[in-house]
C-alpha cells in the first residue's frame, strides 16, 4: 500500500523572516520553526507577491499575480475565473480543508463567515467564524484589544481564547481524521497580526525586550519616492527615529505562533510523518527600519521577504539553505505537481518540486513583488500607489510608476539605504533588470503595462501608448480556450502580431 499524497500549508500573518531565529534571529524564541528548518530547506529569500495581506493570499492560492487576479488592495476578491487551489485540487478528488484566516472573499477583514467553493465546510473557519464563536459580547470585545500578560489573568482568559488555538485544535482534528487518505490542508493562522492575543506566559518571556534594529532605521529617505516620506512622518519616526523597536505584545505573539504551530508539527510526526509540509507567511512588518512601522508601498526586505521552510522526510534534504530568490506565485504549481495534476498555462509561477527534491541541481534567477493600493475600504494607509519590482540574489529593481524609481546593491548595501537608480556605474544591470520587468509584466497581462513603466527619467526608450501585439488569455483548464477575435478560431499561442 503507497502512502497518502499529504500536505500541510502552514501560513502566518505579519511574520518576516527576520522575526524568526534560524534566519538569524534567535532572541525570538521560535524553537519549533528552527526545529523544522533544521529538518529541512530554509530559503533565504522567499518574497511575497505583493506585502499586503490580501494581494499576498490572492497570489499565494491563484496561482496569479494581484493584478492579474483583481486583488489590487486589501478587502477585494478575485475575479470569477481566477480558481483557487481547492478548487483545483477539489475538482480532481483531493480532499481539501481551509481553516483560518482568509480574506479573501472582497467583504471586511474578518470574511463573511461563509466557505467559498473548493474548501470543505465543515472545517471553514475564518475570522467571522472566530468572532461568532465567543461566548459573549465581552469577549467578542477583548479579541479587539491588544492584552497584556495581566489583562489576560484577570479576566480568566488562556490560549483557548485565541483564534489561533482553536484553528489548530481543529486543524489536529482534520489530520488525525483524515490520515490516511490525500488530502491538501490549510492552517491559516491570524496571529502574530495585531492585536497580538497571546498567554501570558509569553508576555513574560517579552517583558522589556528591545528589538534591535540596524543603521537602516535611521535612513533619511533622501532621494527615495515622497510616499516613504509621507509614511514616516505618519508613524512619528521620521524626526524620531528608532534604534530599538518596543513593542512586546508582537514579539510574545510572534513567539506563541511557533508554539501553535508546534502542536501541529507533533501532530504531523505522531501521524502522518511523511508529509510534505511547508511554512510561510503572507509579508512582515518595517518594525521601525527606514522610519517605517507596518506595512505599504516599499519593497524593502523587512516587509516583502517572508519566511519559507520545506520539510519533506526522506526527500528534501535536510539542515539545507537555498540562497536563490523563489516566490509565492511558485506554490499553487508546487501543489498540482505533487499531486501529479497538470499545471495549466495560466498559471505565472514554476512548480518549486523538483528544487524540493534537489536544491544543489536547481537554480532561480528572480522573483518579482509588486503594489498597488493597500486597501479598498480605507485610506488611511496611503493612495494608489502602483510598483513593479525585481529582485535577484544581489540586485532589486523597484520602479514607482509616480515617483523616484529605486536600485539596491544587496551585496554592497544589505540595508537598502543607497538608491543608485541614477548611478552611471549601475547603467548596465539596471537596464537589464528593467527590460525584465517590462517582459514579465506582458507575460503576465498586466493590466496597467504600458509605456509609462518603459520610458523612465533615467532611461527614455520612447515607447508610444499605441501599436503593440495582441497577448490572448491562457488556458486556465476550465473555460474554454480563447478564440481570437480576428477568426474566431481557437488560440495556437500567446502573443499575436497586430498590425
Amino acid at each position: 500500500m503507497t502512502n497518502p499524497n499529504q500536505i500541510i500549508f502552514i501560513l502566518t500573518d505579519t511574520q518576516g523572516a527576520n522575526v524568526i531565529g534560524c534566519y538569524g534571529r534567535s532572541e525570538m524564541r521560535t524553537p519549533n520553526l528552527d526545529c523544522l528548518a533544521a529538518e529541512g530547506i530554509r530559503f533565504d529569500k522567499a518574497y511575497t507577491c505583493q506585502p499586503v495581506c490580501g494581494p499576498a493570499r490572492s497570489a499565494i492560492f491563484t496561482g496569479l499575480y494581484p493584478h492579474s487576479n483583481g486583488v489590487l488592495g486589501n478587502d477585494m476578491s478575485p475575479v470569477l475565473d481566477a480558481k483557487t487551489i481547492g478548487q483545483r485540487l477539489a475538482t480532481n478528488g483531493v480532499r481539501t480543508g481551509y481553516i483560518g484566516k482568509w480574506h479573501l472573499d472582497g467583504t471586511d477583514y474578518f470574511g463573511n463567515g461563509l466557505c467559498p467553493e473548493g474548501w470543505d465546510p465543515e472545517y471553514w473557519f475564518d475570522g467571522r467564524c472566530y468572532l461568532d464563536s465567543l461566548a459573549d459580547d465581552n469577549e467578542r470585545g477583548l479579541s479587539r484589544e491588544v492584552l497584556k500578560s495581566e489583562d489576560m489573568e484577570k479576566h480568566g482568559l488562556d490560549e483557548n481564547f485565541t483564534m489561533a488555538h482553536r484553528i489548530v485544535d481543529r486543524a489536529i482534528d482534520f489530520i488525525k481524521r483524515y490520515r490516511e487518505e490525500d488530502f491538501f490542508l490549510v492552517v491559516s493562522i491570524d496571529e502574530p497580526h495585531h492585536p497580538f492575543i497571546c498567554p501570558k506566559g509569553f508576555h513574560a518571556a517579552f517583558e522589556g525586550f528591545d528589538f534591535q534594529l540596524g543603521p537602516n532605521a535611521s535612513d533619511p529617505l533622501e532621494n527615495k519616492p515622497q510616499s516613504q516620506r509621507d509614511w514616516s512622518r505618519h508613524t512619528g519616526l521620521f524626526d524620531s527615529p528608532e534604534t530599538v523597536h518596543r513593542n512586546e505584545p508582537y514579539f510574545a505573539c510572534n513567539s506563541y505562533c511557533d508554539y501553535e504551530i508546534g502542536r501541529v508539527l507533533q501532530t504531523i510526526e505522531d501521524e502522518i510523518p511523511d508529509a510534505l509540509t511547508i511554512y510561510t507567511s503572507d509579508h512582515g512588518d518595517m518594525l521601525g527600519a527606514h522610519r517605517l512601522k507596518g506595512k505599504g508601498p516599499v519593497m524593502y526586505d523587512e516587509i516583502a521577504n517572508i519566511p519559507f521552510i520545506v520539510r519533506w522526510k526522506g526527500v528534501a534534504p535536510e539542515a539545507t539553505v537555498f540562497k536563490n530568490p523563489i516566490s509565492h506565485i511558485d506554490l499553487v504549481p508546487t501543489f498540482l505537481e505533487f499531486y501529479g495534476l497538470e499545471c495549466p498555462e495560466i498559471l505565472q509561477g514554476d512548480s518549486l518540486l523538483p528544487l524540493f527534491r534537489d536544491p544543489g541541481g536547481y537554480s532561480r534567477d528572480a522573483a518579482f513583488i509588486e503594489f498597488n493600493r493597500f486597501e479598498l475600504d480605507h485610506d488611511g494607509f496611503g493612495a494608489f500607489s502602483p510598483i513593479r519590482c525585481i529582485v535577484t540574489e544581489r540586485f532589486k529593481l523597484a520602479l514607482n510608476l509616480l515617483d523616484i524609481d529605486e536600485l539596491y546593491d544587496l551585496e554592497a548595501d544589505r540595508g537598502e539605504m543607497v538608491n543608485q537608480i541614477e548611478n552611471p556605474e549601475y547603467r548596465e544591470i539596471r537596464d537589464t533588470l528593467h527590460d525584465s520587468i517590462i517582459v514579465w509584466q506582458d507575460r503576465t497581462r498586466d493590466p496597467m503595462r504600458g509605456p509609462h513603466w518603459k520610458n523612465r527619467s533615467w532611461r527614455n526608450q520612447g515607447s508610444l501608448s499605441w501599436g503593440g501585439p495582441t497577448r490572448p488569455r491562457p488556458f486556465d483548464g476550465y473555460n474554454p480556450h480563447t478564440l481570437l477575435y480576428d477568426t474566431a478560431e481557437k488560440i495556437d499561442k500567446l502573443v499575436y502580431d497586430k498590425h
